[in-house]
């Protein structure tokens, strides 16, 4: 019978793409270990960074929470929490209360904004019209959720931000990338990457980690899973992706390594040779890749429409 590679003690996990039995603290403690050797072999986070944890409330991002907390509780770094509330009924209050109850046991300070606050309409308001609209509902919400984490960070003076995208969802960008032929974007995604456009930093320390040995940390620490999932998650490529790694990965242990191996080497030899150039967006003024930024330029045909519709009902109540 197997035992722990670690201590010897009784087996609870083995990752099956390198072979390793592990019992539960040691898996627990490796996670932590991962993570931390992530941070530094990127440089994510210096001594005295303030660091903003991105916190959706589902398992990943409370992990993430719970691992940085415990990592940086006794160094000159303060960690917090952000959250942004999207407007999606039946589905963000759960997960809302999740990061609340976390960040209140850990003793992290919690700031939420909202899409209705910031951009003045919900999710689901903005993509009511999917027949109507050639970007899937991921990629719309994609784009302002990233300006809504930036505002948030803003408001608590973070020095980084700290999102919880594992090595699944790292190897998924990546390929969805090559498949919709942005090879530009590719030098984004290099965790090693700053740009001074940008005053706050954005890392990935999850980046190493499969998805099913975070989900086992929580499960493990007791952290809560959401009962509800988001009902735009299956739209898009995304899942049609996620679904093709999974079945590749349990005919052939390691394949996502090695794609996140690959992909770091081709990202650092692009990005390395890519000299993108930022502008200030001419609407918000905020860095843009042109003249007008994606989230400008999202939010005017989201409020065409959204006001589309309100004359239309109300001209029909009429």
């Amino acid at each position: 019978m197997a035992v722990c590679a670690g201590c010897g003690g009784r087996p609870f996990y083995t990752r099956r793409y390198s072979g390793e039995t592990l019992c539960a603290s040691c898996f627990r403690d490796s996670i932590v270990e991962k993570t931390r050797r992530t941070v530094a072999k990127y440089q994510m986070i210096a001594p005295g960074d303030r660091i903003a944890v991105a916190v959706s409330g589902g398992k990943d991002s409370l992990s993430l929470l719970k691992v940085l907390a415990g990592l940086y509780s006794r160094r000159p770094n303060h960690v917090l929490a952000v959250s942004v509330d999207e407007g999606v009924a039946g589905y963000r209050d759960e997960a809302l209360d999740h990061a609340r109850s976390a960040a209140r046991d850990l003793g992290v300070e919690h700031v939420v904004v909202s899409y209705k606050e910031l951009f003045g309409f919900s999710l689901d308001e903005a993509l009511d019209w999917k027949e109507e609209r050639d970007v899937s509902s991921c990629s719309f919400c994609g784009v302002f959720r990233r300006r809504a984490i930036d505002e948030a960070a803003v408001r608590v003076k973070a020095s980084v931000v700290a999102t919880a995208h594992n090595l699944d969802d790292f190897v998924q960008t990546f390929l969805m990338n090559l498949m919709h032929g942005d090879v530009a974007r590719l030098g984004w995604l290099d965790p090693a990457r700053t740009d001074s456009s940008f005053p706050i930093r954005r890392v990935k320390p999850f980046m190493e980690i499969y998805e099913e040995e975070v989900a086992l940390f929580a499960y493990q620490d007791r952290i809560p899973f959401q009962s509800v999932s988001c009902p735009y998650m299956h739209e898009g490529l995304r899942s049609e992706v996620r679904d093709y790694l999974n079945t590749m990965e349990a005919n052939h242990p390691g394949m996502k390594n090695v794609l996140l191996r690959s992909g770091l080497d081709l990202i650092s030899r692009y990005s390395s040779s890519s000299g993108k150039q930022f502008v200030s967006c001419s609407a918000c003024g905020k860095p843009s890749s042109n003249g007008l930024c994606n989230v400008c330029r999202m939010r005017a045909a989201v409020e065409e429409h959204v006001n589309m519709e309100r004359n239309s009902r109300s001209v029909g109540g009429g």
